[in-house]
Order: C-alpha cells, then structure tokens, then sequence
C-alpha cells in the first residue's frame, strides 16, 4: 500500500490489526510516511499518524521526525507543534535539534511567543542551547524585526561560554545592516576581523550589502579592495550585492562600470544578467537590456523564466505592450516555458492599457497550457472589464472564478466591491461587502474606505457615521486615505464638526492631511456659512505647503458668493489665476449665480463675456443663470438672444431654463413664442413642472387666449400639479372676457377651494 500510495483501505486494516492484538512494525510506520513525504503529501501523513494513535499503536521515532522535518519546509508550525506535544506524551527523548527545528518555524512566521515558550521548556527539561540554536534565534528572531531581542542571543552565547562562529557573527551584522543600524554591523564586523587572517567571504558580502543599501558605495568598493588585499578574491555574490544596490539607487551607468570590472575577479552568473536586466528596464532602456541579454547569450547563458518576467513586467509598465508580447512569444519553451507570474503580468499590463480582448485570450492559453490562474489573474481581469466599461464581462469572470475553485482573496473582493459601485450598482457593492464577511474574511481599511467613498458619491453620505463606528470597533487603524474618505462623508452629511475633529486626530496620529483632506472640510463649512473658519483652513493648508487646487477654491466662492460676499469671491478668483490655475466652468457658474442673486446681472455679464475670452465653455447651466436674472430684471429681449445662442451651441436646456424663459416671454407679452417654446419642450420629451404650467397659463390669459389656457388648466389639473391663486385668478378674468361661463364655474370653484385650504393650513 506504502509503494503504491494507496491508502483507501488503511484505516480498515489498521483497525483488523487493533482487534487481533498486534500493530504494525516501526519499518511498516516509517515506510507509510516517507512515501507520502516524498510525493509531497503531508498531510496525508499527518492523517496516518493521527490514525494509527487512534487505535492505541505507537508510531515510530523516525516517522515523526521525517514528517516534523518536512513539515518545517513549509512551514506547517502547528502540525509540527502537534507532532513533537505526542513524541513527549509517548516518552520519546526529544533533542536540541529538534526543539531548534521548531523554534525556527515559529521565529520566522513572526509567533515569536510560541519560540519563546519552546525555548522556556527546553531549557525547562535541561537541554543546552548550542552553537546551532543560538544562531538559528539570532537569524529568525533578527529578521521579523525583533533586533534587541538577537542581540540579547548573541550575548547570551558568549555568557554561556560558547564562541560566536562566522555563522553568528554574519547573521548578526545581517541583521543589524537590515534595521538601518549600520553603526553597530560596522563594530561587529571590524570585532570579527580582528586578529583574523583569511577572511570570511559570506561576511563580506553582508557587509557589502548594508553599505550599498545605506547608499555608502565608496565604503562598499573599499571593502572590496580590503577583501582583495587579504588575499580573498571576491566571488560574483559580492558584486552581485552592490550591483542590486546600485539598481535599488537607479544608479545605473555606475552598474554598468562596476559589472564591466567585475570580470576581473569573478565570472557574471544568471543572477548578474537578471540584476541588470532589471535595472535597465525599470530605466526604460530597452535597447541596452537586449544588448545586455545578447552578451549572455554570449557567454553560454540562456534566459530563465526570471529573465523574461522581468523583462515583460519592466516593458509593460513602460507601456511597451508589443515588445513584451513580442518576448512572450518568442519564448523556446523547451528551454524557458512560461510560468504562472509570466501570464500575470502580461494579462495585466495588457489590461491596464485597454487591451482586455488580447488579455482574456492570453488567460485562455494560460488554461490550455494548464497553469492555475490564481487570485492575482481574476482581479486584474475584473477590474480591467470594469475599467473599459464591460461590466457584464467582469461578472463573467468572477463567477467563472469561482466555478473554477479559485477561492478570492480579500484584494480581490475589495477591488470586485470597488468596481461594481463605480459602475452604479449600489445593492450589489453592499451584497459584496457581506461576502467579504460570508467568505471568512475580515473586512480591512481598504474594505470601509471603498464602501464609505461609494456611498457617499451615492448619495448615502448619511450612513458615514454608522460605517466609522464599526470600522473603529474592529480596530481599524485608519491609513491617510481611510481619514480622507471619512471626512468627506461626515462633510457630505452636515456633521462638520466630526469632520473637523477627524482632521485633529489625523494631524495627532501623525498622518500629513492632504489636499483632499482640506478641499473636504473647506467645502463643508463653505456650505453652512462657516466662511472665515473655511478661509482660515486655507491659509493653513498653504502654511503647509500643500498646493491647492481648483475645487477648493470653487469652494470658496461658491460659499462667500451664496452669502453676497461678492469682494471676497472676487478676490479669491484673482489668488488662484496668479497660481496659474485656470477657472473651470463651475467656477464661473458659482461666481455668476452670485451675481445674479445680488442683482449684478450687467456685472454677471460682463464676467460672462470674460469667461468665453478665456475659452471656458459655458455650459446649460450658465446660460440658466444668465437667462434667469435677465428674466428677473425684465429684460427679456436679451433672455431670449441668449436662450438662441445657448441652443446654437447645442446645449439641452433644462426645466428651470424652460421656465425661466417662459415665464419671460409670456410676462413680456410675446405670448405666441412662450406657448410654442412649451410646446417644443413638451415635445423634446421635457416635463414641466408646476411653475412652468403656471407661468403659461397666466401668459395665455393676459393674451386673452383663454380658452388655449384654460385647456392647460385642465392638463395642469390632471397631472396633479398645485395651480397658483393669482393663475386661477387671471384665468377666471380671461373666462369672463371670453364668456365661458361654464369653464369660468370651474376655475370659480377650484379657486374657492384652494382659498380654503389655504386658510385651513393658516389657521393650524
């Protein structure tokens, strides 16, 4: 069963073997769990330990610590912790090595209480840490960031009466080097050399390293030369280390020379190409990257699939899609065959450019040459559909994910969430942000900021509250765009103040408040009045060196112009033209409504006149503004020429233009225009409203055209529109004139009715 790896009936003969008294020999035990070790299927063999305890056998030694082993490659602490609590139950002597085996797994996922409590019960059970172990806590604990606690180890060691070997000393200095605390790595490393006669190359090259990172390149070619002295040549690790610094610095064609002087002392290996390669295409050389490909070629080195990912993710972020699809084509795959990151990152550079078609058929060949998609692929495919305006296309994909037993991951339920409110869907977006709760996951910063920003442009800014107290009772830490998002909803929903508290706690948590996080507030207290507070926040903003925008001060003009501050609105449209910023269209309209609304309309014209002068278009809303305050200054003439020129322009009136326009032609006694212009907007699938119908009634009977207007009285009635007093009134008059008597009975009596309740409203 063991050599064939057919387990189905295991556990029935393990349970034959139970009943008749004897179990299977340790050679039989080992022999099951190496070969599911060795097809890589761990835990199958975790299973069939778990299964022979059940019935009472004992596993063999050697099965536990194969498995234990092979466990700690992939990391599998907790099945491992599970292994090594049985091997104690059973009374099997467990030795420093494996207490070492575990505690590193444990270091390098970070559970540094779980190490530390191994460490307690070994020393507990009176084992010796060694050489081995202490630099196993020093390596482990130094690189998740734990630094004092690696250097207590290092101490400790030396305490203990054990020499520090080169392991030890470069692990540390590694450490050191990689927490910025390059000061201390340089003392342990010159500690390290002292008295010492052949140098320790691995050291070197970790030093090299922490020089070049820290950008100190003069101290890393010293440190060269010094190797070289000591009669240590310097393998192409250690220029390989300076090389990937000198990328990291964009210091390319100092790369470039230090590769050319490398070829004294070592021979470039694939990595040195790879490194190269890499820099020369972030840079967008392109040319020298393939001459550089061409020289390894030369020297008897072929492209590896790291090779080529770096060259199709370089060129596509470059925007050089035909190059990288071009590579990815050309590829042998005898030689070099595409892996799973090759097809990501074309499907998505193809993506992010509009080429979605060409990237769903690149993700249909990844299926046919039988590589799994995973989560990365679905999201960017989702989110490129979306992007393009596919939406259908992105349901597609999500729901062929799923089909497929691609389980999402939380990035892709976010940016899925993200782009199905984009594209309007209210309902679904809140339907995704309970499956992000429904798939197992707990929803992030990311998850509430999406959520919050959506609702808002929505419309449900009102919600913010509710959304920011449960983001906060999940222990949310709020990043700068979390804080942005929920200020601007407490804004948009009239609670200021806790906008303006926000702000304060960003500033106090450290995090710089933007130029959103400003126009938010800005806009805010612009909309209730609170203007001098408004004005202040933008001196501030500018004491800060935040460069402001258009919108901010749209703001601005917009609040002081609504409460006929017109100077300050003046003033702050002339601050942002010496920025060089240019007003957009609805600046203008706000400045323009200001004026109008004070009854500066020859003003408001002339701003008019300035606005086209700087090419800003006006769009339906301005030529509304204009018409309107005309219309209120009696000057009709001049309404309708605009009203012309809006539509040569081929902008679509809305109702408030219709009846602004109307009202004005029919109170200006061109009752024929007024009526056609209704008419024409009817026509135009327009729906007038009540004032619209109110203003044509009484231009029709001031016409005496009562029976035309008594006809809309009727239509007004029947769409259950409020008919005026002062119409009922004017058309009552014109019925009279006419002798339509029997109309005028009705007018008469929708007249006394509205009389009365208006006297009942009055009266509660």
């Amino acid at each position: 069963m063991a050599r064939n790896k057919k387990f189905d009936c295991l556990e029935q003969v393990l349970e034959e073997m139970s009943m008749v008294g004897f179990g299977p020999s340790s050679n039989a035990c080992i022999e099951l769990v190496v070969s599911c070790v060795k097809s890589q299927k761990l835990r199958e063999a975790f299973d069939i330990i778990q299964m022979m305890r059940k019935f009472k056998f004992r596993p063999a030694f050697s099965a536990y610590t194969t498995l234990i082993g092979a466990l700690s490659a992939v990391f599998e602490s907790d099945l491992m912790l599970t292994l090594f609590h049985q091997m104690q139950e059973l009374g099997y002597e467990v030795s420093v090595h494996l207490f070492t085996t575990l505690i590193r797994v444990f270091a390098k996922e970070g559970r540094v209480d779980a190490a530390l409590n191994l460490l307690d019960e070994m020393r507990s059970n009176c084992f010796e840490a060694d050489v081995v172990l202490y630099n196993v806590c020093i390596d482990c604990f130094g690189k998740v960031g734990k630094v004092d606690m690696a250097w207590k180890f290092f101490h400790e060691m030396k305490a203990q009466g054990l020499v520090p070997d080169d392991v030890t000393f470069t692990s540390m200095i590694g450490v050191l080097c990689k927490s910025n605390r390059l000061q201390e790595a340089i003392e342990l490393f010159e500690l390290m050399e002292q008295d010492r006669k052949v140098p320790c190359a691995y050291a070197y090259n970790t030093m090299i390293m922490g020089y070049g990172s820290a950008g100190k390149f003069d101290e890393a070619y010293g440190l060269l030369e010094r190797q070289k002295a000591k009669g240590s040549i310097p393998s192409v690790i250690s220029y390989n280390c300076i090389l990937t610094c000198l990328g990291k610095k964009g210091k390319v064609q100092e790369a470039l020379r230090i590769f050319e002087d490398m070829k004294k002392d070592a021979v470039p290996n694939l990595p040195t190409y790879n490194i190269l390669i890499d820099m020369l295409c972030k840079d967008g050389n392109l040319e020298d990257a393939l001459r550089i490909q061409g020289a390894m070629k030369e020297a008897g080195l072929y492209p590896n699939v790291i090779t080529v990912n770096i060259m199709i993710d370089r060129l596509c972020k470059a925007q050089k899609l035909d190059e990288a699809v071009s590579i990815f084509e050309g590829m042998d795959h005898k030689v070099c065959c595409p892996n799973e990151v090759t097809f990501c990152s074309l499907i998505d550079g193809l993506g992010k450019h509009g080429r979605v078609n060409d990237a769903y058929r690149l993700y249909e060949k990844m299926l046919d040459s039988d590589k799994i998609p995973n989560a990365v692929v679905y999201t960017s495919l989702i989110r490129n559909f979306f992007k393009c305006g596919r939406k259908e296309d992105g349901h597609k994909i999500y729901k062929e994910m799923l089909r497929r037993g691609c389980a999402p991951d939380l990035m892709l339920l976010n940016t899925y969430m993200d782009c199905v409110f984009k594209a309007g869907e209210i309902e679904k977006g809140r339907a995704l942000f309970e499956e992000i709760k429904a798939q197992g996951f707990i929803p992030d910063v990311q998850s509430y900021s999406i959520l919050i920003h959506c609702l808002v442009k929505a419309g449900f800014a009102h919600e913010t509250y509710q959304l920011f107290h449960a983001m906060k009772e999940q222990g949310c830490i709020l990043d700068t765009r979390a804080y942005n998002t929920v200020i601007d909803g407490f804004c948009k929903s009239g609670k200021v103040n806790k906008a303006y508290q926000l702000l304060e706690e960003m500033k106090s948590k450290g995090h710089q408040p933007t130029v959103v996080t400003y126009g938010s507030v800005i806009d805010g207290l612009s909309k209730i009045d609170r203007l001098d507070e408004a004005y202040m926040l933008l001196e501030e903003a500018k004491s800060q060196g935040i460069e402001l925008n258009l919108v901010i001060y749209s703001s601005l003009i917009d609040g002081f112009g609504k409460v006929g501050r017109i100077d300050e609105a003046y003033l702050i449209l002339e601050e942002l033209m010496q920025k060089g910023l240019t007003p957009n269209t609805y600046t203008w309209n706000c400045l323009l409504d200001a004026l109008v609304k004070a009854e500066e309309v020859d003003e408001a014209l002339v701003c008019f006149k300035s606005m086209k002068d700087m090419n800003c278009p006006p769009n339906h809303i301005t030529y509304s503004i204009l018409i309107n305050g005309l219309c209120k200054i009696r000057k009709f003439n001049k309404a309708f020429v605009l009203w012309q020129e809006m539509e040569k322009q081929w902008l679509k009136p809305n109702t408030i233009t219709y009846t602004t326009m109307i009202s004005g032609l029919a109170k200006a006694g061109n009752v024929a225009e007024a009526h056609g212009l209704f008419e024409r907007f009817k026509a135009n699938g327009g729906i007038p409203d009540s004032a619209c119908y109110n203003a044509i009634i009484e231009g029709l009977s001031n016409a005496n055209r009562a029976t035309d207007a008594y006809k809309l009285f009727e239509e007004t009635r029947r769409k259950g529109f409020n008919i005026h007093t002062k119409t009922c009134v004017v058309l009552l008059d014109a019925l009279h004139k006419a002798e339509c008597l029997e109309q005028a009975a009705i007018v008469g009596a929708v007249l006394k009715e509205t009389a009365k309740s208006q006297h009942a409203s009055k009266y509660w």
